[in-house]
């Protein structure tokens, strides 16, 4: 079964932009990682400020793993583009109840 990981940012006032086009870089290098299905990077249709990423993997394990791949110099980069830390929790499918 797979794993869903659902990641929240908000944008720090003037940076909606900047952090976009951030966040494009890294969707481009999780889409290139074993065990990913899928990723999508959308914005909110109200509040473009909200942006949210949609993973799709294999595992958690192989979310993980492939974390490790953004180099930390990068992440520290996009701090002062956020307005607040960013959010993410993993979501199992559970569209047909228990299995």
């Amino acid at each position: 079964m797979s794993i869903t990981r659902i990641n929240h940012f908000e944008a720090a006032e003037g940076k909606g932009a900047d952090l976009l086009a951030f966040l494009r870089g890294v969707v481009a290098v999780v889409r290139t990682q074993h065990g990913c299905q899928g990723c999508h990077l959308l914005r909110d249709a109200q509040e473009p400020q909200r942006i949210a990423i949609v993973e799709v993997w294999d595992s958690i394990a192989h979310h993980q793993a492939a974390a490790k791949a953004i180099p930390r110099a990068q992440l520290v980069q996009v701090m002062p583009l956020l307005a607040a830390p960013p959010k993410g929790n993993y979501y199992e499918d559970d569209s047909d109840g228990p299995t």
